[in-house]
């Protein structure tokens, strides 16, 4: 019986967001180096597939440099350590970056490179450094028990066309 137990506790995940081709686009919130004067683009939509599609083009114009797309919901982590993304990308580096509070300047983040193909990419939460506009904080890494956001920011500091599709987004 206890490795039944065991084995339920081992297997226990949330589904944090599952694209389909009814997923609401208003979920989600583009925010680019406009904010600052930049000239980076980006778009979000659904496409025929039912995944997430996260695209455009990041300018350096203006001190510009970084496109992201934000989703905002409260979740409970729980004993939860992990995270869990299937996705295809452009072959570029994008930053997955979480906040335990909305209302937090930080973000904790980590960088992963994408392969062109489809792909399943692991972060442990306590590996994810905080971070304000591009600086390393000197405070701990993640170690809180919420996620309030979680978003997707490409920011290479080169002019670039982007194009990342998700499928899943999921804490185990």
């Amino acid at each position: 019986m206890k490795a039944v137990i065991l084995m339920s506790l081992l297997s226990s995940s949330i589904i944090l967001y599952q694209f389909n081709k009814n997923s609401p686009t208003s979920d989600w919130r583009i925010v680019d180096d406009g904010v600052m004067g930049g000239r980076s683009s980006g778009d979000f939509h659904i496409n025929e597939s039912g995944n997430g599609v996260f695209e455009g083009v990041v300018s350096l114009a203006n001190n510009g440099g970084f496109s992201s797309v934000r989703y905002r919901k409260t979740f409970q982590i729980q004993s939860l350590k992990n995270i869990r993304i299937h996705l295809k990308g452009d072959g570029s580096i994008y930053q997955f970056r979480v906040k335990a509070y909305s209302s937090d300047r930080h973000s904790y983040i980590s960088e992963f490179q994408t392969s062109g193909e489809w792909e399943t990419i692991e972060i442990k939460l306590s590996d994810m450094h905080p971070a304000y506009r591009g600086r390393k904080l000197s405070i701990a890494n993640f170690d809180q028990d919420q996620l309030e956001e979680m978003a997707f920011l490409i920011g290479n500091k080169k002019e670039q066309e982007f194009h990342l599709e998700i499928k899943s987004i999921q804490l185990f």
